[in-house]
């Protein structure tokens, strides 16, 4: 039993480490690349409204948010858990998917990056995290 309270622990742990790392690179994307004059990132309307003014370099951040906050989330619970460390990564990957699902429902972008991050940014990368973290 406190086998599986250390895994449970050690995985939503993983998740707010890989939420941080998203959540970083969110907050400092403007600062690297600014959003396209007349857009207005602070709200999710505002998003939904300008996201046709976005070019493809304003979709970088948002892929590398995904992607990294998996990787760094199932790569800490690969690194800690007791047991069941590909099953709990996949777990990580699989939570941060769904989130990218939502996202996308919730602020449709153009295709091309829907298919890129849900393919590209989750799965993929719990998978090198389990192939690092051994």
């Amino acid at each position: 039993m406190k086998v599986i309270l250390q895994n449970i622990t050690i995985t939503a742990i993983g998740f707010l480490i890989g939420s941080a790392v998203n959540m970083g690179l969110i907050m400092i994307s403007g600062q690297i690349i600014p959003p396209p004059e007349g857009a207005d990132v602070t709200t999710m309307e505002g998003l939904r409204e300008s996201i046709h003014l976005f070019q493809p370099k304003h979709f970088i951040f948002p892929f590398l948010a995904h992607s990294l906050g998996t990787f760094f989330g199932a790569f800490f619970t690969v690194k800690f858990v007791k047991s069941h460390h590909q099953i709990l990564a996949y777990v990580i990957g699989l939570i941060f998917l769904s989130g990218g699902i939502a996202n996308i429902l919730m602020l449709p972008g153009p295709l091309w990056f829907s298919i890129v991050d849900l393919v590209f940014a989750y799965i993929p990368m719990a998978y090198i995290a389990i192939r690092i973290g051994k």
